[in-house]
């Protein structure tokens, strides 16, 4: 399981952990797993709220980057074993605000594949309420 944690009250990495029974979990020793890279801007406050599945060999994570506190953008990286050495997409931010609905925010990726596309959902924010935006990407391959 790949999930968000981080000091006091809002999640600014992402760790792993594993179960057998799905009831008591184990985290792993070295978490975190992900974390902000302070020299990218788009990302450097903070990562969190990812969504992470295996396809052709990789573990592929769409995750949240924050440039503040405030600002979130999407993010896709990979990594062979799920844990370490992740790569980040040169694409990215692969979903960023606009001048819409989404203005301020765009975060809480959700993706799957079908009909051959992705199809990735997401929270938007320009003030309250927040609402869902949807984008695709056609074909199976991902660039990094």
């Amino acid at each position: 399981m790949w999930y968000s944690a981080g000091e006091q009250y809002e999640p600014n990495a992402i760790g792993y952990a594993e179960s057998s029974d799905g009831i008591s979990w184990k985290k792993y020793a070295e978490n975190p797993i992900f974390q902000a890279d302070p020299k990218i801007e788009w990302e450097k406050h903070k990562a969190a709220g990812c969504q992470v599945f295996q396809k052709d060999g990789y573990f592929y994570m769409f995750y949240i980057g924050y440039h503040d506190e405030d600002y979130a953008q999407i993010g896709m990286a990979r990594s062979k074993d799920g844990i370490r050495n992740w790569e980040r997409s040169e694409l990215n931010p692969i979903i960023a605000p606009d001048e819409g609905f989404d203005k301020s925010a765009c975060y809480k990726p959700f993706t799957i594949f079908w009909d051959g596309k992705w199809m990735l959902w997401y929270n938007g924010r320009n003030g309250a309420p927040e609402q869902i935006g949807l984008a695709f990407h056609e074909g199976r391959d991902f660039e990094f």
